[in-house]
């Protein structure tokens, strides 16, 4: 597996700084994209020589990431794997009963549903060349009713899109997985005090499974609760 190129986004922290350092043990090369470029900087370093690209970009952009996929593509040759990952959450209630204001839940929507849609546009070609595998980061809020949160409405977006993509790469050998998270110990989930975690490592872990399987398994969901969690 030596040769096989895995971008990951939101790679700076959390699921994708984890998902970058199972990956790299496992043999991948990795190109990696966030925001911020001193983050994605020591994390190279500390994959080793030659194993991680880091290419600072927004989600949000679509120019910045088509832009990304090609210069993945020119250095390491081939893209076999994309992750859209990054993602952010801010409280919100429609009642007004507290959390962000919402002039803050506009850079979540566009983070969570759009970065994900366009994060799949720019690297599918790419994907379609090595009949490659796109994941996508949902989560287990995105499978029921939570009320007043828009997070989960944002990640109930990213299930139907992760469905809508698989249909329409039938037939070009990509394959697409979504990984559905329960409560992860992240920066998202800081103020969440006294309710079972999952770490990150285990939701890279998953996404590790998934890519590991052959060609002809298809893996297209994965929820993944930490034990004791309700719903």
């Amino acid at each position: 597996m030596s040769d096989r190129v895995l971008m990951i986004t939101g790679a700076s922290r959390g699921i994708g700084a984890a998902t970058a350092r199972a990956a790299a043990a496992a043999g991948f090369r990795l190109v990696l994209t966030a925001r911020s470029a001193e983050a994605l900087s020591a994390l190279v370093d500390e994959l080793g020589p030659g194993t991680a690209l880091a290419l600072p970009c927004d989600v949000t952009d679509h120019t910045s990431l088509t832009a990304a996929v090609q210069r993945a593509e020119e250095h390491f040759g081939r893209l076999d794997a994309v992750f859209a990952n990054a993602g952010m959450s801010v409280q919100t209630s429609f009642l007004g009963n507290g959390g962000a204001d919402p002039e803050q839940w506009r850079e979540m929507v566009l983070t969570n549903v759009y970065g994900a849609a366009i994060t799949a546009r720019a690297a599918l070609p790419a994907l379609t060349r090595t009949e490659g595998h796109l994941l996508l980061t949902g989560s287990n809020a995105g499978r029921n009713v939570r009320p007043g949160n828009l997070y989960s409405a944002t990640k109930w977006a990213v299930t139907g899109m992760a469905q809508n993509i698989r249909a329409e790469c039938v037939g070009t050998g990509v394959r697409v997985t979504l990984i559905q998270p329960g409560m992860v110990e992240t920066e998202m989930t800081a103020d969440t005090q006294g309710v079972p975690k999952l770490r990150a490592e285990d939701i890279a872990n998953a996404a590790l499974y998934a890519l590991q399987q052959p060609p002809t398994v298809d893996v297209n969901e994965l929820i993944i609760r930490p034990t004791g969690q309700e719903r």
